[in-house]
Order: structure tokens, then sequence, then C-alpha cells
């Protein structure tokens, strides 16, 4: 017996469970109530727990999403004619992106989910691999600074208040820049 392909409106209501599921873990962190998820997603309950059995699994799938859309955003940069704009460009994104879901970032963290990302994990550091690595040859970045370095200060710059993030940036941007 063979497996059947999921139906074309389970794969539509997941796919909208997960998007909501994203913008209220950010508006409101992770300790709403799947309800609340249901209700933003347009879905019953019964939906949510088809397709993610537990909270965490929920959270996990949300992770891995949020992972696999920034590694082919990097993917993309990558054929970018100019790759020291295509890094800087990305490394605003991901710190935008993750200052908004430090408080959902924090709650998987806790729920020690890493070993079950860890395949979504890997495929962002080759795809921000690639982007420092032309960013380099091109000059935009001193061939010192390695993608666990990149990835450090973008959490960190995360961190600050949106107000002083822009700021942040850009020195940060000055210090990875090559030195005359």
């Amino acid at each position: 017996m063979t497996a059947r392909a999921p139906r074309a409106d389970a794969l539509r209501n997941r796919s909208r469970v997960l998007a909501a599921a994203e913008q209220v873990f950010v508006a409101r962190g992770t300790s709403v109530s799947t309800e609340e998820v249901a209700r933003a997603a347009g879905v019953g309950i019964g939906t949510v727990f088809r397709h993610f059995p537990t909270k965490a699994t929920l959270i996990e799938a949300v992770f891995r999403e949020r992972l696999r859309r920034f590694a082919e955003e990097a993917d993309r940069l990558v054929e970018s004619d100019d790759p020291g704009s295509a890094i800087w460009t990305f490394l605003s994104r991901v710190a935008e992106v993750a200052a908004g879901k430090q408080a959902w970032a924090d709650a998987f963290t806790a729920a020690d989910l890493h070993e079950a990302l860890t395949p979504a994990r890997e495929q962002l550091p080759r795809a921000l691999g690639s982007l420092l690595v032309r960013a380099q040859a091109a000059g935009a970045i001193r061939l010192d600074v390695t993608v666990a370095e990149l990835v450090a200060l973008m959490l960190a710059v995360a961190r600050v208040p949106d107000d002083l993030r822009p700021r942040l940036l850009a020195i940060v941007f000055d210090g990875l820049r090559p030195q005359p």
C-alpha cells in the first residue's frame, strides 16, 4: 500500500497554522494557547493538533520554517552582482527578524528542541557561509570574520531596542569592513 499525498486543503491549513503561529508568537510570546493560534489561522483546534500534536512540535515547526526561509533568502542573495550589498542586506534582515522573535527564541532554547532542528540549523550557516566568502572575496568584509561571529553579532544586535538597532548595525558593519 502506498502513502497518499496530503490533500491540497490540508497543506493550505498547515501553512495557515504555521503563519498564524509565527505572528502570534512574535506578538505575544509562546505562552499563548493553541486555541489562540487556531483562531488567528481561521481553523479549528482539531486542525492545529492534527498537524502539530503538541505545542512543542508547533514551535519547532515555526522555527524550522523561519530558518528555511532565511537559508533560501541567503541562497538567492548569493547570486547577487554585489556581494557586499547582499551580505549587508541579509545581516540586516536577520537582526530585524530575530529582534521580533526574541521572546519565543528564548522559549525555544528552554524547550530543548535543538536536536530536532539540526538539519535546518545547518542549512542557514552553509548559506551564510557562501554569502560571507563572496563578500570577503569582493573586499566588503574582513578576511578574519567567521560565520559563527556573524551569527553572534546579529543575535546581539537583535537584543537591543528598536530605536538603537539601525545605529548599532551601522557600527557593527563598519567594524566588519576591512580596515584601510
